[in-house]
């Protein structure tokens, strides 16, 4: 049974935004008290957050689809709808975000850390917000805007300061467990270790994490053996282990050629080239181990390399490993920058910015106007086409964005196709100009005859006559002129 999993696809759904609500303020002798439509609440957030407990993916890899909950409608009254709640999903420190290319999303290390994987949908206007001086009582609401829905990939990275790197059965699961409190797996036969394993050491005042690696072996950076599956774990790492066996078995291997082969992955898997390197001879408890190192010793350090002899079983080395482990460790932690504090950019938006853009296109052989902006492609998934007056309202905002003398500039006839929004989720329409925007057309928007009805009849005689009077001026200025 599956115990460890350090790469997923993850399917994620925000919640939906509430939709608004069109109501009307009613109670006894005053029937028509205004709009009083509360609006939507929002979607909840899919938001993936490092949590310290966590170290393995297995959770998602049983259970790949996560949606959190959508908001609730507004109600009359100015009631609001409820806000969807977040769903925050907790992942191992280290954990990668990419999106299904390839492309790194966000890298998640240190405890706390989150990402919004999943932007839950805003919640629709009701009516009562929608009231203006000139609209006292809209007969629609918004829509809630629907959440995101995102297919992530997450891998796993671990988090730790040094790793320990080496052929199947060289005594890397055995080196870890002396050094730390650590309980691998421990066997006499290659690939007993299946999954990293991560211990503690402490050298001094220096802490540090140690990592076993899975065996790597000839190609295992194109896949050969366990090893691209962990080669990932090794990145983060600030020095890197060599350990060889220098009491193996196999009589075509020998330490050498063994640190040839390895090195020879790591190149190839890449980035890792300014890792410093620390080489450990391992099993010079058996008598032959210890001549075989004794042989090679001279060559190694010829390359460069700090070499250290050791036994895991006889506990021979492992005080001086722990230490220049620890000196190269603090080392590398000095080496880094300290984090800065939280700056605030800020990007004002260009003066010639209209916040949309208009394109001539061919869609199906057919010539089309589309419009893509995030207002415009809001403005039509919050519209209820089945109501006349939502949809004038639409119109309206479109017109007052810029939209229509756009079009006209680009070329657009009366009836000309126009597009709104992406090509898989478009809204498509007839398109013809008028001065007066849609809303407009259906009426004085804004007049309800039934609040007319509510005025008292003086005051209905007052503005009556305020009409007249000012249509006498107007006639007696144009005689004059």
């Amino acid at each position: 049974m599956t115990t460890f999993v350090d790469r997923v696809e993850l399917h994620v759904a925000a919640g939906n935004g509430g939709h608004g609500c069109a109501s009307v303020h009613r109670e006894k002798f005053k029937p028509l008290g205004g709009p009083d439509g509360g609006n939507g609440g929002r979607g909840g957030d899919v938001i993936l957050t490092v949590d310290q407990s966590v170290t393995t993916l297995l959770d998602y890899h049983h259970s790949p689809h996560r949606k959190a909950t959508n908001g609730k409608p507004g109600e009359g009254g100015n009631r609001s709808g409820k806000d969807g709640q977040d769903l925050v999903l907790p992942v191992p420190d280290g954990t990668v975000v990419l999106d299904k290319a390839g492309n790194v999303l966000a890298d998640l290390v240190g405890h706390g850390t989150s990402y919004v994987a999943a932007q839950g949908g805003r919640g629709g206007l009701g009516n009562a917000a929608l009231a203006s001086a000139r609209r006292k009582a809209p007969g629609f609401a918004l829509l809630g805007e629907p959440g995101d829905l995102q297919d992530v990939v997450l891998e796993l990275k671990t988090v730790a300061d040094v790793a320990l790197v080496g052929y199947p059965s060289a005594g890397k699961s055995s080196l870890i467990s002396v050094l730390s409190a650590a309980k691998p797996k421990i066997a006499d036969y290659p690939f007993t270790t299946l999954v990293p394993n991560l211990g503690v050491v402490t050298a001094g005042s220096t802490v540090y994490t140690i990592a076993d690696v899975p065996g790597l072996i000839p190609g295992a950076s194109q896949g050969k053996g366990l090893g691209l599956e962990f080669l990932r774990h090794v990145e983060r790492c600030s020095v890197l282990v060599h350990v060889l066996d220098t009491a193996t078995l196999e009589s075509e291997r020998d330490p050498l050629s063994d640190l040839d082969i390895i090195e020879e992955e790591l190149r190839q898997y890449g980035g890792l080239d300014n890792r410093p390197r620390i080489v450990v001879l391992n099993k010079v408890d058996v008598p032959d181990g210890k001549d075989l190192a004794e042989m090679v010793r001279p060559d190694l350090e010829a390359r460069g390399y700090r070499v250290l002899e050791v036994s895991a079983v006889a506990h021979i080395g492992l005080k001086e490993l722990t230490y220049a482990l620890g000196d190269i460790v603090a080392k590398a932690r000095a080496a880094k920058p300290k984090e800065e504090a939280t700056r605030i950019v800020i990007r004002p938006k260009a003066v010639d910015d209209a916040g949309f853009t208009v394109a001539r296109e061919e869609f199906e052989g057919e010539p089309v106007f589309r419009v893509r902006g995030e207002k415009p492609e809001r403005w039509v998934r919050q519209t209820d086409f089945n109501n006349d007056e939502a949809v004038g309202y639409l119109a309206d905002r479109l017109n007052r964005l810029g939209v229509e003398d756009r079009l006209m500039k680009e070329g657009a006839r009366s009836g000309d196709a126009v597009a709104i929004g992406p090509e898989d989720n478009a809204v498509v329409f007839d398109w013809e100009p008028s001065v007066t925007a849609g809303a407009e057309m259906l009426g004085r928007r804004g007049e309800d005859h039934r609040f007319e009805e509510q005025r008292p009849a003086t005051q209905r005689r007052r503005d009556k006559q305020a009409e007249r009077d000012e249509a006498e001026r107007e006639f007696n200025d144009f005689e004059a002129f």
